[in-house]
């Protein structure tokens, strides 16, 4: 017996999982020549490292350059136009603003209020009194009139003008019924002999007259357009091939066998010079940086640590010095004797006091000591002691 089965019977072939279910897979689109991740030609790689090492040599200065009149530029702002500015701004405050706020505050305001109140005691007040007291009924009398007046001409039209309006309207439906029944005689009689003189003959000229006119007329306009047409088609024809031959080929092919190639080429070059100026811009910034840490460095060195030492090792001892045997003692001096003037100003003062006490003592005699008040609200709570008690029962 045969296990084996030969290929092609009974089974069925297999689909490809990484074929979707929709149709085979779309084909892969070429990448484009400036994608980052496509193949570089032999033109890039020419010309990468000739072009990064000049654009490095010429953009190392112009960096550092820029570098220092950054640096330059913030400590001049520090230093320089940021406490110019703060200091113009206080002094255009103390000149414009503050001065400005005073006048508005001191001087525009009380006198727009005093102006308000002045207007509204010589004005306000007396129109509303007017208009309260004189105009309003005034008003009222000649409300009053109107209503008497209208009264009185309701009554007129209600029992004179209406009856005579409503005989006038009768009279003159009467002759409008009269003059249109001779108006639609006239009209019909018009109307019939118009139609027999005017219509009908113009109608016969058109049917018989214009329209066959007016056929022949449109077939042979048609004819003449159809000629022109075919003209125009023609010398159109001849026209573009003429204008493909001599501008559009000769153009075409300069623009695919010169331009296109020679504007690729441009491209790789602006595209490898841009990325040399990027990459040199960076590097140029390390370099800057570095000798800017080294100049800062030189310059610690040279001035910084100098000062430093002489600071630590000599000004630093020799203020403690002074501090400890010259400043102090003289402050503790002037502390004591400071204290001597204070005690002796106090002595003065109470011997003067004294002094004073003596006189009016010897002028006016002793002065009377007020007497003692009453006290209503209960004293405080004495001390206990071993004789007293605080219950009920064995309080004194």
């Amino acid at each position: 017996m045969d296990l084996q089965k030969p290929p092609g019977e009974g089974t069925e072939p297999r689909a490809d999982p990484r074929q979707s279910p929709a149709g085979p897979p779309a084909r892969r689109q070429p990448e484009a020549p400036g994608a980052p991740g496509a193949p570089e030609g032999c033109l890039a790689v020419a010309v990468r490292i000739p072009v990064r090492i000049v654009v490095l040599v010429l953009v190392v200065p112009v960096r550092m350059l820029w570098d220092a009149l950054a640096v330059s530029g913030r400590f001049l702002y520090d230093t320089l136009l940021r406490p110019l500015g703060r200091a113009l701004v206080w002094l255009a405050r103390a000149v414009f603003v503050r001065p400005f706020a005073g006048l508005w505050r001191y001087l525009v305001v009380p006198l727009g209020t005093a102006l308000a109140r002045l207007g509204k005691v010589l004005v306000v007040v007396p129109l509303v009194w007017l208009y309260r007291h004189a105009l309003t009924p005034v008003g009222h009398a000649i409300a009053w009139a109107g209503r008497g007046v209208g009264a009185g001409l309701g009554l007129v039209y209600a029992h004179l003008l209406t009856p005579v309006g409503h005989a006038v309207t009768w009279v003159l439906r009467g002759a409008g019924a009269v003059l249109a029944a001779i108006g639609l005689g006239v009209y019909t009689g018009v109307a019939r002999l118009g139609r027999y003189l005017v219509v009908l003959p113009a109608l016969l000229v058109y049917t018989w007259v214009l329209t066959p006119v007016g056929h022949a007329l449109l077939w042979c306009g048609k004819g003449l357009v159809w000629l022109v047409s075919g003209i125009v088609t023609g010398v159109g024809t001849a026209l573009y091939w003429i204008a493909r031959i001599l501008f559009v080929l000769p153009a075409h092919a300069l623009w695919r066998w010169v331009l296109t190639p020679v504007g690729r080429a441009l491209a790789v070059v602006g595209r490898e010079v841009g990325d040399a100026l990027g990459h040199a811009w960076r590097v140029a910034g390390h370099v800057s940086l570095a000798v800017g840490r080294f100049l800062g460095t030189l310059l610690r060195w040279i001035f910084v640590e100098p000062a430093r030492w002489a600071y630590r090792t000599l000004l630093t001892p020799v203020g403690h010095a002074v501090r400890d045997h010259v400043l102090r003692p003289a402050a503790e001096a002037a502390r004591g004797a400071g204290r001597a003037v204070r005690q002796a100003l106090a002595a003065a003062r109470e011997t003067a006091r004294q002094a004073r006490a003596d006189v009016w003592r010897t002028l006016f005699g002793e002065r009377g000591r007020p007497a003692p008040v009453a006290r209503r609200e209960p004293s405080g709570r004495e001390a206990r002691t071993l004789g007293s008690s605080t219950t009920a029962l064995t309080k004194d």
